[in-house]
């Protein structure tokens, strides 16, 4: 049995068709198609987080959306909403490995849905490879790339003479054209089996370095795009949400205004919106405190998390300056935020501190009351 001293990796993520127990009920996650949502999809969505679970939807760094508090009994209604919506794959197997996250700044002629489908379709194939269960895609065809800071084991970006297919971790892919492009990805999933690890960037590593084939060495495209802020872009608007849940109903409302687009950095793409919508608890602009802490669903929500983590981050954003983040994490698996950061550890004793770190990295000071720990804070800041 699970406790928050000893937290239990998953080897996979929830989908719909097989959703996950949290601690406040179901989590089910829905995957738009290429990331895209229409108004009716949305306010689908919103309906049944409503009616099914506790009206709070999470945006996934996977470009998903996730109902939280769906009772199981609540779950084949559910399924039928998003089945209704067009939102379902055929089957739970089909569901995990359709795992891609589309540049979000895409243009009708660019060849990103063109992709994006054709790999869905390859993936839904009987004989389409039997990958690891966060084993995932990117394709990341605009001009400018901005998933390379996303998770993905196999990138697909455009190359000045068609689609550079790569493989993460790694400087180098093959050229190919459009068509060419989701075959050769195909390939190169085959070849990551044939090697045997549970992530493609473990294979560039000098202790298990594995050479590509011959073909995939072109050199991968320089100078990637800065990460992507709130406000307004060529598109839209990009709003965020704090610790990225919204209310089931500010979704509605979002959606009335038109087309949504998915993106990996817990926000939205508000498609032609020119002006920054109103409504409680959206991020509009890229100067606003929350965006400098992220933590997880922390305690009651998460069934492996020692305490409660996002009121502490709330009240402590404001002292963690601009250009900086903070992560506060329920437990040592640190799902929320897996790169290094200041960190704080929610453990049955209190919280562990971190002054540079991943959630499991041993840390520096042990057992801090919440009430103490912002008197920590100004030190580590000012000495990064």
């Amino acid at each position: 049995m699970s406790t928050p001293s000893t937290p239990q990796t998953q080897g996979w993520c929830p989908g719909a068709l097989r959703p996950m127990l949290s601690g406040d009920g179901l989590v089910v996650r829905v995957r738009p198609f290429a990331g895209q949502l229409s108004p009716a999809q949305a306010l689908g969505i919103a309906a049944l987080a409503e009616r099914h679970g506790n009206g709070l939807l999470d945006l996934t760094q996977r470009a998903n959306l996730q109902l939280r508090g769906v009772a199981p009994a609540d779950h084949p209604a559910v399924l039928d909403g998003l089945r209704s919506l067009g939102l379902l794959d055929a089957s739970p197997q089909a569901e995990a490995r359709r795992n891609i996250l589309v540049n979000p700044f895409w243009t009708p002629d660019d060849g990103t849905l063109h992709l994006a489908a054709a790999l869905a379709d390859a993936l839904a194939d009987a004989d389409a490879p039997t990958l690891p269960g966060k084993f995932g895609f990117a394709v990341d065809c605009v001009a400018q790339t901005v998933l390379h800071t996303s998770s993905a084991d196999i990138r697909l970006e455009r190359a000045p003479q068609g689609i550079l297919v790569r493989a993460d971790g790694y400087p180098t892919g093959a050229v190919v054209d459009l068509n060419e492009a989701i075959p050769t990805a195909m390939e190169l999933a085959r070849w990551f089996l044939a090697h045997g690890s549970r992530r493609m960037a473990a294979l560039a590593t000098p202790t298990a370095y594995q050479p590509l084939p011959p073909r995939f060495q072109t050199p991968a495209n320089a100078a990637p795009a800065a990460a992507p802020q709130p406000g307004p872009v060529a598109h839209g608007w990009l709003v965020g949400f704090e610790f990225g849940q919204i209310q089931a109903s500010t979704l509605a409302a979002l959606a009335a205004r038109g087309a949504l687009r998915m993106t990996p950095w817990q926000m939205l793409l508000l498609e032609g919106c020119a002006h920054a919508p109103d409504g409680g608890g959206l991020i509009t602009q890229p100067f606003d405190p929350r965006l400098r802490v992220i933590a997880c669903t922390g305690a009651p929500g998460c069934l492996q998390a020692a305490a409660a983590t996002r009121p502490l981050a709330r009240t402590l954003a404001a002292l963690v300056p601009p250009g900086s983040l903070l992560h506060v994490s329920g437990c040592s698996k640190g799902c929320a935020h897996p790169q290094a950061a200041p960190t704080l550890v929610a453990t049955p004793a209190g919280f562990d501190l971190i002054r540079f770190g991943v959630a499991s990295t041993p840390p520096d000071l042990r057992a801090l009351s919440p009430e103490t720990i912002a008197s920590y804070l100004p030190p580590i800041f000012h000495a990064s």
